[in-house]
């Protein structure tokens, strides 16, 4: 059953309500890093409808702010793949720079803004020219890529300096860097900009950041009975538009924490599928979808009851999720 407790199994068995889960659907887009395909899960079946092929090693997902256009960052193919939503057909690949990890895009859907694991940079790139506009050298192994609300500031993650960088976005030059805990994967502003959460996978914590003075004023740390600290590994981050919660995925240990956004306070640990890393929730905010690498599969989680109500197979290590904008 792969852990999902008593609300996985209801759910499997058929037995959890229809009229528990959300109206009107969305589709989910996953990315499968060794079956080199993207999962569509519509989000009112809760199944998957559609497996697609992409090119190798998907990774970094997100679809453009009018729901037209999929992006997914082909690491191995050193591009990312624009793909037509309404047909799942590619439509082109962008010049991405070097293994392109992770990306974030302007809400006006150009450009985008990419890690590039092999180059130690970020690739800012014109979509509708297909041009590199700037390379801003970071850290070594830049991940995690965010964008703050009133787009200013651009901040990325560097796994191996144990950095956040914050990057003017107009200018693309570097403005600070600040130290975290070890081998941060991803960054996260709170809607409003007030606050920057980054996760430390091997440092096990989530600091949250001053965006403007780029002070750290929290650190998180989570604690599971029965599990090492080393077993806790934070991963992908989600908070609710209202600020006031954040989910944040524990990599091995198959749990996500769920965390009072306005205190730091853990209030709740789901358990999950094997191996959690990345996490989208729906624009109602009403269902939260994990990609679990190790067992191959989506958990489900109702955002009100905070319960996990399915599991769905999907390909291969699953990595990035992202959901339809509307």
């Amino acid at each position: 059953m792969r852990g999902f407790g008593i609300w996985g199994a209801l759910a499997l068995s058929g037995l959890w309500a229809a009229s528990a889960l959300p109206a009107g659907a969305y589709q989910i887009y996953v990315t499968n890093e060794k079956s080199n395909n993207v999962s569509v899960i519509d989000s009112e079946k809760l199944a998957v409808v559609k497996t697609v092929k992409v090119g190798r090693r998907p990774r970094g997902v997100l679809v453009s702010p009018d729901g037209k256009n999929l992006y997914i960052c082909a690491s191995d193919e050193n591009g990312v793949e624009v793909i037509d939503t309404s047909t799942m057909k590619l439509l082109r690949t962008l010049d991405s720079g070097k293994d392109p990890e992770q990306f974030t895009m302007n809400p006006s859907g150009n450009p985008l803004y990419i890690s590039n694991e092999d180059n130690s940079e970020v690739t800012v790139l014109d979509i509708e020219k297909n041009q590199i506009v700037a390379r801003v050298p970071v850290g070594v192994e830049p991940e995690g890529m965010a964008l703050s609300p009133d787009g200013n500031v651009l901040v990325n993650t560097s796994e191996t300096t144990s950095m956040a960088h914050f990057i003017d976005a107009h200018t693309f030059k570097l403005i600070d860097s600040v130290l975290v805990d070890k081998r941060p994967r991803v960054a996260v502003f709170s809607k409003d900009g007030s606050r920057l959460w980054v996760s430390s996978e091997v440092g096990g914590a989530v600091a949250v950041i001053d965006p403007k003075t780029h002070k750290i004023i929290k650190k998180i740390k989570f604690e599971i009975p029965g599990l090492t600290r080393e077993e806790i590994q934070p991963v992908g981050i989600r908070l609710t538009s209202d600020g006031k919660t954040a989910f944040v995925a524990l990599g091995p240990a198959n749990r996500v924490a769920v965390v009072d956004a306005e205190t730091f306070e853990v209030r709740k640990y789901l358990l999950v599928g094997q191996r959690v890393w990345h996490l989208a929730l729906t624009p109602d905010e009403k269902l939260l979808f994990t990609t679990n690498g190790n067992s191959n599969d989506v958990s489900v989680i109702d955002v009100a009851s905070l319960k996990v109500v399915k599991s769905i197979p999907v390909g291969q290590s699953p990595l990035g999720v992202a959901s339809s904008p509307h």
